[in-house]
């Protein structure tokens, strides 16, 4: 696939962007997905302040976590989370070569998306966050009750950001719990 060829990780980060809708393109609800962890994420990175380089990759990540559903679902018939965090560095590793990213910056985005489906351990603000992001999409998504919404607040939420962000959605005030929306 040929991209435009903007300089530097401006570049890097719309190959990755359109690489991942190409790849998705047989599912608009995984493009929307991941479109929609890649803002959380992007906007816990910036509260959280992140350094650029860390920002940078978390977001590739974010955009690339779940590159592992599709050859999941090949190869396992299943989408499950363990199965991602097989497959996914598998596929992402040479898309990330092939834009240019730095041995060390694909050893960590490869990282992240081998492990957003394990919440233990958690190793850097960058992982804590990309796992937060998903979350708050996943919430909604799948329709859950407060009392697990409650149950993952307590288990899996750390950041400041995070947290507000969770609570805003669907604890505090005028939060909607996904399951009890009309």
């Amino acid at each position: 696939m040929e991209y435009q060829t903007t300089p530097g990780r401006a570049g890097q980060f719309t190959a990755i962007m359109e690489e991942m809708t190409a790849w998705f393109s047989y599912a608009t609800h995984r493009v929307n997905h991941f479109l929609k962890v890649w803002a959380y994420a992007r906007h816990l990175g910036l509260s959280e302040g992140l350094s650029e380089e860390m920002q940078f990759l978390l977001e590739v990540a974010a955009l690339m976590h779940d590159i592992g559903i599709r050859p999941s679902e090949e190869k396992y018939h299943s989408a499950a989370g363990k199965y991602q965090e097989t497959e996914g560095p598998i596929v992402a590793r040479p898309i990330l070569e092939r834009h240019g990213f730095t041995p060390e910056q694909t050893e960590r985005i490869c990282y992240l998306i081998a492990h957003h489906h394990t919440y233990e351990n958690m190793d850097g603000p960058d992982y804590q966050i990309l796992v937060e992001a998903d979350f708050l999409v996943n919430l909604f998504e799948e329709g859950h009750t407060r009392h697990s919404i409650e149950s993952v607040r307590e288990k899996i939420f750390r950041t400041a950001s995070g947290l507000k962000c969770l609570d805003t959605l669907y604890l505090g005030p005028g939060g909607q719990i996904p399951a009890e929306k009309d």
